[in-house]
């Protein structure tokens, strides 16, 4: 088991990882009838493909002897009704310097390859960036 979820009430969960003993808050977002005083679910969604993706970057990058600390990533989910879905996630990936062509091509290629991103539906859409100091 990865994780246990217990319903708090108020549309709130809280979500242990049972390896760590980490700890993670949800609430329902204001558009769905919440208080929107942490990630919805949905947000964790799209906020998934962005950790996945700066991960699977940085074990590349170490590999590769390049420093990648500092690198940021900036995250915008886009909601569809009938059925309610995530309909777009859109991310920047912003790093604090310039790399050489190769690595950049490495880097982004990884990026693009992360588990999340395999794993999300066709039908979403995924605007994907990258950006360099």
């Amino acid at each position: 088991m990865t994780s246990k979820v217990k319903y708090l009430g108020s549309l709130r969960t809280e979500s242990e990882h049972l390896q760590s003993g980490a700890k993670m808050i949800t609430d329902a977002p204001v558009d769905n009838h919440g208080k929107g005083e942490a990630f919805s679910p949905t947000d964790t969604v799209a906020n998934a493909l962005a950790t996945c993706m700066l991960t699977v970057m940085g074990i590349k990058a170490e590999s590769l002897g390049v420093d990648m600390d500092g690198a940021t990533a900036e995250v915008t989910k886009t909601m569809a009704a009938d059925p309610r879905r995530i309909s777009k996630i859109d991310v920047n990936i912003l790093f604090p310097r310039s790399y050489e062509e190769k690595e950049t091509r490495i880097l982004e290629n990884t990026g693009r390859t992360c588990p999340v991103l395999q794993s999300l539906h066709p039908d979403i859409e995924k605007n994907i960036s990258f950006k360099y100091s």
